[in-house]
């Protein structure tokens, strides 16, 4: 492929925008809740519609890109993220919110399905490993960039002057945010129309699979159990990186804009640095015991962030996205490993968990109205310790290699 530096360049600018725009969500929610004056059960409905979307269209979109080609659902993506994008900085209501957020949900859905198959293409099979862990670490820096971003508009003139700029009503500072994002993802557009996309031959893991396939999968058991261990890692992951700012404001004070802002891109950032050391762990160690380690350190970092003082709380919720980083890949791998075929349709129903994300930080919302906050985000406990329990009846046909392994086989 004569472009492939070219469009593997492309791809983590593609990762970037993702993570960028998905995981503003928390740093803005103490604002939203002030300028729409909306009840925490309200509020939770703004993740709620936007990882619903990755619920409705998964599937779908895999479905599509055998039919059409990666190039035509980039587009129809990154169309769809626009038109939320402008729905929202033009009509800065609660309801147009709801709406535009579940629209750039599809689009995000989309792009998240199509890069992966697109990079392993692009890439090189060889190198695919590698630049898998690149994608999450460019994907790690955006989402550590993105609430600095906020908080620099939000503490400086820029906001202000943007919005001063435009032929439009007051609004909300913040809206500026999502003026940046839709000129963002018309300039990705543009690229994308220019850019020479090659042509990708699904491996069988990647093909979205028959009916037939998904009926046999959804009467297995475990694979039930493991759908649900994918909802229960995204949902926890953005309980606490959606109430995190608004949890740090209520109880001790802290700046939305400022130190609530840094907390959040703190807890991604620490997840990029978490996924490099699980890499390693996974080398040394079983996955198994390594998700069992990590999801008693995080529940231990989650209890010091409820209940601990002011300070306590600025470090511990940060340090949660460092052990949170390796759980998904393990239950996702753990789960893939436990199957001997359709594998393909049992990657749409894994994805499909991403809905867990819109759930869960819903029910701590709805909670948080009746029992405060602080008591409702104890729900994290829950879906912790059922992602700790994967790790004691998995039964995967093929464990992950370790060093220690190796060498006892060689012996």
């Amino acid at each position: 492929m004569k472009n492939r530096a070219l469009v593997v360049g492309y791809i983590l600018v593609v990762w970037f925008v993702i993570s960028f725009v998905t995981n503003i969500i928390g740093p803005l929610m103490p604002l939203i809740i002030s300028d729409f004056r909306l009840s925490l059960t309200l509020a939770g409905f703004l993740p709620f519609s936007f990882f619903l979307a990755y619920g409705v269209v998964s599937i779908p979109a895999g479905m599509m890109i055998e039919t059409f080609g990666p190039k035509p659902v980039l587009l129809a993506a990154f169309l769809l993220n626009l038109a939320g994008a402008l729905a929202f900085s033009r009509f800065p209501t609660y309801g147009v919110a709801v709406g535009a957020l579940f629209v750039i949900g599809l689009g995000m859905a989309m792009l998240q399905v199509v890069i992966n198959p697109l990079m392993r293409v692009a890439g090189g099979e060889q190198h695919f490993a590698f630049y898998s862990v690149m994608g999450q670490l460019v994907f790690g820096l955006a989402s550590f960039v993105s609430p600095l971003v906020f908080a620099g508009l939000m503490t400086g003139r820029g906001a202000r002057d943007l919005l001063a700029a435009l032929p439009f009503a007051a609004q909300p500072q913040w809206i500026a945010l999502y003026w940046l994002f839709a000129v963002i993802f018309g300039a990705v557009i543009l690229v994308t129309l220019c850019m020479k996309i090659p042509a990708i031959e699904l491996k069988d893991e990647e093909k979205a699979g028959a009916f037939d396939a998904y009926v046999t999968l959804l009467k297995t058991p475990h694979v039930i159990l493991f759908f649900l261990g994918i909802a229960a890692y995204v949902g926890t992951e953005q309980s606490l990186a959606n109430w995190m700012s608004q949890f740090l404001a209520t109880y001790h004070g802290v700046s939305p804009t400022a130190e609530g802002a840094h907390s959040v891109g703190n807890f991604w950032g620490l997840m990029s640095v978490g996924c490099l050391v699980g890499l390693g762990a996974l080398k040394l160690f079983d996955a198994k015991a390594v998700l069992v380690a990590i999801c008693a350190l995080a529940m231990v970092c989650v209890g010091a962030a409820l209940f601990g003082d002011r300070q306590v709380s600025l470090i511990a919720f940060p340090t949660c996205g460092f052990f949170l980083s390796a759980m998904f890949s393990i239950v996702f791998s753990l789960a893939l490993n436990s199957v001997p075929k359709n594998h393909g349709a049992l990657s749409g129903i894994l994805c499909s968990g991403i809905l867990g994300g819109a759930v869960v930080p819903l029910i701590v919302g709805a909670l948080g109205e009746h029992i405060g906050l602080r008591a409702a985000m104890l729900a994290v406990f829950v879906t912790l310790g059922f992602l700790m329990s994967i790790g004691f009846w998995a039964r995967p046909l093929v464990r992950n290699e370790t060093i220690t392994w190796r060498k006892k086989v060689a012996a």
